[in-house]
């Protein structure tokens, strides 16, 4: 079995994965969880919330990853890189950056809870909303029979993302758009300038609207010269992974669409991302280095699909991690890895 490659080499090959905890997840043991697990399984980035706290509890995930590495490796796994921690921002109102809440004591005491049963993070709970888990998908707001479920939405702002550049914290930044923001992305970019030298990767996330490719041109004009790798993000469909099937065909068409303009960096699918991905980008010959004379998808990013896969393990992983060192990891830890490699290794294995 061969090892995984580095981050950027699986850039060049078009075999890399990025996981996204979410830009508003802040459940820190299922964080540290995640991070652990795909580092072990051979994600190449992972994407969290631009929190202190968060960004420790990946970094803490990422660690065990290594350490363990070599529990994989004589396992059958292959031998994975370290991989690099993103934080992602916003120049305006996004989705990924809100939450929900309500007033529980409001709620009629026969409500069937609809709420509840859809929420995919496990977020709401009798007593409200757990804030942490929320990551913001937005599916319980429609269900709700008496409208009372409501977001609050945030912006990073610059200084925040500046000062986890000062601390070394991350390794890459994602600045999440959309089409017409030229002003607010360039004065966003002019205030982070003088810390994208120290990174290794800056993504540009947007989804897809009238004038999408003038406007990332535009973008490029922008953040050029750029020292370091560029992705686009394209935005299918947000967080929708772990719906069904059809959501990947929205992520596929819009990354084939900004293929087709001829943009300077890398494109990565996102937002409706899960397991029909790779068997549909291959079916399409979308999936093949850059070197070649069609342009081609370099990655995916998993979010929701991700999770959703690993939460059943997600109490017993942490109860591992507090408890027992690492000559006794169980055979259900490793379940977990199996699971989440499951999704890793079509992309890379090809």
């Amino acid at each position: 079995m061969n090892d995984w490659l580095s981050p950027s080499a699986s850039l060049r090959k078009g075999k890399w994965f990025k996981l996204i905890c979410g830009a508003s997840f802040q459940d820190l043991p299922a964080i540290r969880s995640l991070s652990l697990v795909y580092t072990l399984a051979g994600a190449n980035c992972i994407d969290v919330a631009a929190d202190p706290a968060v960004i420790k509890a990946a970094r803490e995930g990422i660690n065990l990853g290594i350490e363990w590495g070599k529990i994989a490796k004589n396992r059958g796994y292959p031998q994975m890189n370290k991989p690099w921690l993103m934080v992602s921002l916003n120049d305006g109102k996004d989705p990924h950056f809100r939450k929900a809440y309500f007033d529980e004591k409001l709620c009629p005491s026969d409500c069937l809870r609809p709420c509840e049963s859809i929420c995919p993070a496990q977020a709401i709970v009798p007593l409200g909303i757990i804030e942490q888990r929320c990551y913001g998908c937005g599916r319980c707001l429609p269900v709700c029979p008496l409208n009372l479920i409501e977001t609050r939405s945030r912006t990073i702002t610059p200084e925040t993302i500046l000062d986890l550049l000062k601390e070394n914290s991350v390794d890459a930044i994602e600045i999440h758009t959309q089409v017409g923001r030229e002003k607010l992305f360039k004065e966003l970019w002019q205030q982070l300038s003088p810390g994208i030298k120290q990174l290794k990767l800056v993504a540009i996330s947007c989804p897809d609207g009238k004038g999408l490719i003038n406007y990332l041109h535009t973008l490029y004009d922008i953040v050029s010269p750029l020292s370091c790798e560029l992705i686009w993000q394209t935005d299918g469909r947000p967080m929708s992974g772990d719906i069904g099937k059809g959501t990947t065909h929205a992520a596929i068409r819009l990354g084939k669409k900004v293929l087709a303009g001829d943009l300077p960096g890398w494109v990565q699918l996102a937002g409706g991302t899960n397991n029909h991905t790779v068997p549909k980008l291959k079916e399409l010959g979308l999936l093949a280095p850059k070197s070649l004379s069609e342009p081609t998808i370099a990655g995916i990013a998993y979010g929701s699909y991700a999770r959703t896969l690993i939460s059943p393990f997600l109490e017993a992983i942490e109860t591992q991690i507090r408890s027992s060192p690492t000559k006794d990891v169980p055979e259900s830890f490793w379940q977990a890895v199996d699971t989440a490699y499951g999704l890793v290794s079509p992309l890379k294995q090809r």
